[in-house]
């Protein structure tokens, strides 16, 4: 039952049920404890010892009575007093397992006959939807499929054989689509979210600046994988930490903990230093091009609640408004329509949203603060305004800009990226839900305040 125990977990986790090595050792022990006679409390004590939410428990539950459901198989016995079922077959046909129990209707004994085989031609490590055809055929091989079409093949030669080779090609067909139903299940099981995986990994590689635009689909589908990648960051960064400075002593802390044992330092205690939580001011450009970037990194900052200490937003095309409230007030994946109604479609002027910032927030950057500008830098041959640039770099704790075009394009046209660039601590190309995350992330990992 280990196997089966282990294939179960294999499924919770194609199903986002976190199963950790520690809590499948704690469900092993729990098994031990309740065995398997009683299915319900067999079922409740799996549960409580790895569902962590509602919606753990949903899914375990579905993932459950899909794993230990056994469907009856559509196999009838032959009526009876029709004499032995194998009458007709050729020489040999007898000895077949397999053809027995076909013509037999031996439910039972068929369906443990798969089980086998499918641990043989290894269907539980399905993948993909392409594998089921195949792996339903290896499945049928592994029964002994060949053996059976050998039997009917040369049943048909016999003057007396068509009507038992017929009975034969019955149960072969139903066997067939049996198979085809275990595949599936087995599919359901461990790879159902997997199609999902592969078109998330395409959309997290998906170009935000896309001529045409993102098809509405993707959009709902890359709102839901942004969310996805803020909350795995947020339960990775949401503890505060202690970092051990290696190479320090604490020398005070070690002599305290020595006293037990006459002064002897056998406990070293090291300095550490605290991580707080960042504090980030958000300064988009909403023009058609940057738009859609924008919106993703707006929700994906307001998503990380539970890591930020302070964040703000503001937004500029013409103007630069601060968009507080209205992400406050409207859900985050339509405030952005709310942003453009108010400033979108101006003409872009990097260097007036920099006057309007500095003249009505520059108060709120302090050396704790992280600045991340999104935009092209393309400031239609305006004055870009480099002097409130360097004031924001000086009081900033750090200014990161994230530009979805290539950094090929930041010294063409009306560009001034390359400019702006000398004032920024990072300055990265980012169009990509991926190359988001990264950077986000880096903003996480390395926030250490002054």
């Amino acid at each position: 039952m280990q196997g089966a125990l282990e294939d179960f977990f294999r499924a919770l986790r194609a199903a986002d049920v976190k199963v950790s090595p520690a809590e499948a050792i704690d469900a092993h022990r729990t098994v031990e404890k309740v065995g398997f006679a009683d299915r319900e409390l067999f079922k409740d004590a799996l549960c409580a010892t790895l569902a962590k939410s509602s919606d753990e428990v949903i899914r375990f539950d579905e993932t459950f009575e899909t794993f230990f459901r056994r469907d009856e198989m559509a196999f009838e016995p032959p009526p009876q007093g029709e004499g032995d079922p194998m009458e007709g077959l050729p020489e040999g046909a007898e000895e077949s397992e397999l053809a027995r129990m076909l013509l037999e209707g031996d439910a039972s004994g068929l369906a443990q006959a798969m089980e086998e085989a499918a641990q043989r031609a290894q269907v539980s490590q399905i993948r993909l939807t392409t594998q089921r055809s195949r792996l339903t055929r290896r499945l049928l091989e592994e029964m002994g499929l060949a053996e059976i079409e050998s039997i009917i093949s040369n049943a048909r030669k016999l003057e007396s054989g068509g009507e038992a080779a017929d009975r034969l090609e019955a149960g072969k067909r139903r066997l067939a689509q049996e198979a085809q139903r275990y595949v599936e299940r087995q599919h359901e099981l461990y790879a159902s979210g997997s199609g999902k995986m592969l078109r998330e990994e395409m959309l997290a590689r998906k170009a935000l600046n896309a001529e045409g635009g993102i098809d509405p689909i993707d959009q709902a589908m890359m709102q839901a994988l942004v969310k996805k990648m803020a909350k795995r960051l947020a339960d990775r960064y949401s503890r505060r930490r202690n970092r051990a400075r290696k190479g320090h002593m604490d020398i005070r802390r070690t002599l305290r903990k020595s006293m037990p044992y006459g002064g002897m330092p056998f406990e070293i205690v090291w300095k550490t230093e605290k991580i707080d939580k960042p504090s980030i001011i958000c300064i988009c450009d909403v023009s058609k091009s940057v738009a859609a970037a924008a919106q993703f990194l707006l929700t994906f900052l307001y998503s990380l609640n539970e890591v930020v200490d302070r964040m703000e937003a503001y937004a500029f095309s013409g103007r630069l408004i601060s968009v507080n409230d209205i992400l406050d007030d409207e859900h985050v994946d339509g405030a952005i329509f709310q942003v453009l109604r108010k400033i979108g479609f101006q003409q872009t002027d990097y260097g007036k949203s920099l006057e309007d910032f500095c003249e009505n927030h520059l108060d709120r950057v302090d050396r704790h603060t992280t600045v991340i500008f999104l935009g092209d830098g393309r400031s239609n041959y305006a004055d870009p305004r480099l002097d409130l640039m360097a004031t924001i770099h000086n009081r900033a704790r750090s200014v990161i800009w994230l530009n979805p075009e290539p950094e090929s394009y930041w010294t063409q046209g009306d560009s001034v990226m390359h400019r702006y660039e000398r004032f920024c601590h990072v300055a990265k190309t980012c169009n990509t839900l991926g190359q988001l995350e990264r950077i986000i992330e880096d903003v996480l990992r390395t926030y250490v305040p002054h």
